[in-house]
């Protein structure tokens, strides 16, 4: 096992958020899309922000692979929810921009990255993911 970490939250979407070790504490809140406050942090939020940072990782590791500067590459990540056929569901957009890189190294490099990102790795075939380049 290469590292592990646990958080216990209090009062779900409208509750408290906590790291075991004590370094992150959030207060949580629906956002006022879903008719909530909005005053706090939401799920989706996070996931976006891990998957980002891992993703990011990812492409500092293969970019030179593919003859491109890793340190300059920005990635995003934007998370959706709303209702599926049976409740609630996800989707995720993945993008990577570097300037003056080619298109085509970067799509090479971004579908390199999403087979490696354990994010990626978790999600695969259970929401739709668009990875797009710019």
């Amino acid at each position: 096992m290469a590292y592990v970490t646990h958080a216990t939250t209090k009062g779900g979407r409208d509750g408290r958020s906590v790291l075991d070790d004590g370094k992150l504490a959030l207060a949580m809140a629906l956002p006022k899309e879903m008719g909530g406050s909005g005053e706090g942090h939401n799920p989706e939020q996070l996931f976006a922000l891990g998957w980002s940072a891992c993703f990011g990782q990812a492409i500092l590791l293969l970019a030179k692979k593919h003859g491109l500067d890793g340190q300059a590459a920005k990635v995003g990540c934007r998370v959706e929810i709303d209702k599926d056929a049976t409740s609630f569901g996800l989707k995720a957009e993945l993008s990577l921009s570097i300037p003056g890189a080619d298109k085509a190294k970067l799509q090479a490099l971004i579908e390199d990255a999403h087979q490696i990102c354990p994010y990626s790795k978790a999600t695969r075939n259970n929401i739709p993911v668009t990875l797009t380049v710019a």
